[in-house]
C-alpha cells in the first residue's frame, strides 16, 4: 500500500500522478505498460478534480494505492487481482455523480470528460463518505 498526502494545487495533483507511476514500477508495473497509463490517467482525473472541485482553503488531498489479492486455485497463494486507487479531499457538500448518474457533457462543452474517462479506464468506480469527514473516489484496475 502506498498513502501520501498532496497540497490541494496543480503542482500537488502533477506529483501525485508522477509518484504514483514510480510507485507502480517499483511494484513490477513498468511505465509506459498498459495498466501504469491507465493508472497514470486515473490518477491525474482523480486528484485534478480534488484540486478543483474538493478543495477546502488549507486542506491537502489525499492518495492511495493499494493491490488487492485473491487465493488462486488450490493453493494458500495470495496473487494481485486488482489495483485500487483512492482520491480523497475534505469537502462533503460537493460530490461526484455515482456512476450510474454520469452523464457525458455535450460535444462543445470544454470541461466534464473526467470521470467518464475514469469510468471507461477502470473496471469499477465509486464515490464513498470519508471519516471523519469528506469524500473517497475509488477506483479499481483489474491487474
Amino acid at each position: 500500500m502506498f498513502t501520501q498526502r498532496f497540497s490541494a494545487t496543480c503542482l500537488g495533483a502533477r506529483l501525485a500522478r508522477h509518484l504514483a507511476v514510480h510507485r507502480l514500477d517499483l511494484w513490477g508495473f513498468p511505465y509506459g505498460g498498459a495498466l501504469s497509463d491507465a493508472a497514470a490517467s486515473v490518477v491525474a482525473e482523480l486528484t485534478a478534480n480534488a484540486v478543483t472541485h474538493g478543495r477546502v482553503p488549507g486542506r491537502d488531498f489525499e492518495l492511495r494505492l493499494a493491490t488487492l489479492s485473491y487465493a488462486h486455485g488450490d493453493t494458500d497463494a495470495a496473487h494481485p487481482a486488482t489495483l485500487r486507487i483512492e482520491v480523497a479531499d475534505t469537502r462533503t457538500e460537493r460530490r461526484p455523480p455515482s456512476p450510474g448518474a454520469l452523464v457525458l457533457p455535450p460535444p462543445d462543452c470544454e470541461t466534464g470528460r473526467g470521470l467518464p474517462l475514469v469510468a471507461a479506464l477502470a473496471a469499477r468506480w465509486e464515490v464513498v463518505d470519508r471519516v471523519p469527514v469528506g469524500k473517497v473516489v475509488r477506483a479499481e484496475l483489474d491487474l
